[in-house]
């Protein structure tokens, strides 16, 4: 097997439908869209359109509020990818692991979010470690190990005082 010996599978490569070449194409003159009419124009119909009756966006109330801008977004550790890591030598030696040992040692991917630390997998290497939040199961799962967990929230920024 070469380079130039390489091929798609059968089928696995098929031409686009092209509209409007002629009657003989059975995808000719109206294209397929049919005749007149706000579908067969282009840019179409509104997907929320309903004919004129109240659309449902504005039948149901709206209920409760997300503050998407100022969520708090946490990078997710599990107890399997933190054994791995210390199999392969990667979290240095003892010391607290904090958010910037962690991102070193290429478990998250940044220092500067926080950091929850979750149960899949097992542990069975002692690590301390200071995270923003854990799971009950993955707290008890390292102190089983012989290890530590300090959760710490991180400050929230103050709201500018009106």
């Amino acid at each position: 097997m070469r380079l130039n010996e390489l091929r798609d599978n059968p089928g696995a490569r098929k031409a686009k439908k092209r509209v409007g070449r002629g009657i003989g194409s059975g995808k000719g003159k109206t294209a397929g869209r049919g005749h007149k009419g706000q579908k067969s124009r282009s840019g179409g119909a509104s997907a929320i359109f309903e004919g004129g009756q109240m659309p449902i966006y504005r039948r149901l109330p709206k209920r409760g509020f997300k503050n998407a801008l100022f969520k708090t977004t946490y990078q997710l550790l599990n107890l399997d990818r933190l054994q791995d890591a210390a199999e392969r030598g990667k979290l240095g030696t003892g010391g607290v692991l904090d958010a910037e040992a962690l991102a070193a040692a290429g478990l998250v991917r940044s220092a500067k979010a926080p950091v929850k630390l979750l149960a899949r997998g097992e542990l069975k290497v002692a690590v301390e470690l200071d995270v923003a939040r854990a799971s009950p199961k993955a707290v008890a799962a390292v102190e089983a190990a012989g290890g530590k967990v300090t959760v710490r929230e991180p400050a929230a920024e103050a709201a500018p005082a009106t």
